[in-house]
């Protein structure tokens, strides 16, 4: 289904707050506390990512011909590109005589050099260049291409498929909603680090807002409600609206000229480990890489909101403080201590009520999804 429009997000937050109500799920859910930590789990779990369509970055992260950037995505260290055409190409990470990875981090290059024997690959994946090719004689340089996984742009966001199948993860249902993330766009802030959680509980700490009196006291719950959302599923993905106070000031302007913008968060996961947050003044998405039942690597990104210019870089730079130095932080330590209680023999299921609609959502997607690996 479409996702509402911003004028329907609206009525249906003051209906929430005149009724004292929230969207909810249709049922319950059971999750098993082995799903956190097994490691066969785990592998299944990478399995279902390697043949999923995954956002791997912003298209803003490359910007021009040559631009770059390498990271593992699935326990698959992978390259993406644009190429003399401006279209985004990836590959595997690895020289196709052996094996070292020719890139790391993120920068602008006309071509990429092994940094072992100096093999060196165009843009397009090509092998143009031996060092002393007459070592080689046999070797057919067109047969020693870098390894290409399909990549793609959608949305403001570059796709990998590092092994097709039918199942269309994050794209089912892309298509019916707004763009996410314009042209204008841009990166002014990038992170990578490794926590000591299972990737599924911080998935899920960005999809309820029943938690929000309790945890963020003092610092999303003065602007904000407890436990009022409006929650939309589109495919296997899911959107979360998280309402400010402050969109009371709309009540008495006609509906079709009431503005949304910073008056709403919009949390938009994309399945399985994407979450796209739409703040007040910036744009983030996080990338959920597992690594072990118990560690995941984050790729973070911060982006100007859509039409804004440079005289209002500071603003957004101030807006993404403020959240990750108050509710990431305490989000991040409620997730911590979960992930350390798993093994306390506390519990052998997590029961998820109605309230935790998108949670549910993500939860059955993935269950039917590993059904097919």
């Amino acid at each position: 289904m479409p996702l509402l429009s911003d004028q329907q997000v609206i009525q249906r937050i003051f209906t929430h707050i005149d009724e004292k109500t929230t969207d909810l799920a249709d049922e319950s859910w059971r999750e098993a506390i082995e799903n956190y930590r097994s490691q066969d789990r785990l592998n299944q779990e990478i399995e279902l990512l390697r043949k999923l369509p995954v956002p791997f970055c912003p298209a803003a992260a490359i910007p021009e011909t040559g631009s770059f950037l390498a990271r593992s995505a699935a326990g698959t260290p992978l390259i993406v590109t644009r190429d003399e055409q401006g279209e985004v190409k990836a590959y595997r990470n690895a020289c196709r005589h052996r094996g070292m990875q020719l890139a790391q981090g993120s920068g602008q290059t006309g071509v990429f050099v092994c940094p072992y024997h100096a093999w060196a690959y165009g843009l397009d994946g090509s092998l143009q260049h031996i060092p002393h090719d007459y070592g080689f004689p046999d070797l057919n340089k067109c047969e020693h291409s870098l390894v290409a996984v399909t990549a793609f742009e959608r949305h403001g966001l570059v796709f990998v498929i590092q092994e097709e199948s039918d199942n269309r993860g994050a794209l089912d249902g892309l298509d019916d909603i707004p763009q996410l993330i314009g042209d204008d766009q841009k990166i002014f802030a990038s992170e990578e680090f490794v926590s000591a959680v299972n990737w599924k509980l911080d998935m899920e700490a960005n999809l309820e807002g029943y938690h929000i009196k309790p945890t963020h006291r003092e610092s999303f719950y003065p602007y904000g409600f407890d436990n009022l959302n409006v929650v939309e599923t589109f495919g296997q993905n899911s959107r979360v609206t998280f309402p400010f106070r402050r969109i009371e000031k709309l009540r008495d302007i006609p509906e079709q000229e009431r503005n949304i913008s910073g008056l709403v968060t919009y949390v938009y996961q994309l399945f399985p480990n994407v979450i796209i947050a739409v703040l007040s003044n910036h744009t983030s998405v996080s990338i959920s890489e597992p690594l072990s039942p118990t560690e995941t690597r984050f790729h973070n990104f911060k982006l100007n909101n859509k039409g804004e210019g440079a005289e209002l870089s500071e603003k957004a730079k101030k807006d993404a403080d403020f959240v990750t130095e108050t509710g990431g932080k305490e989000d991040a330590a409620m997730v911590a201590g979960i992930q350390e209680s798993l093994g306390s023999g506390a519990n052998t299921h997590f029961s998820y009520g109605k309230f935790e609609k998108a949670i549910i959502h993500f939860h059955k997607n993935l269950h039917k999804g590993l059904a097919n690996v």
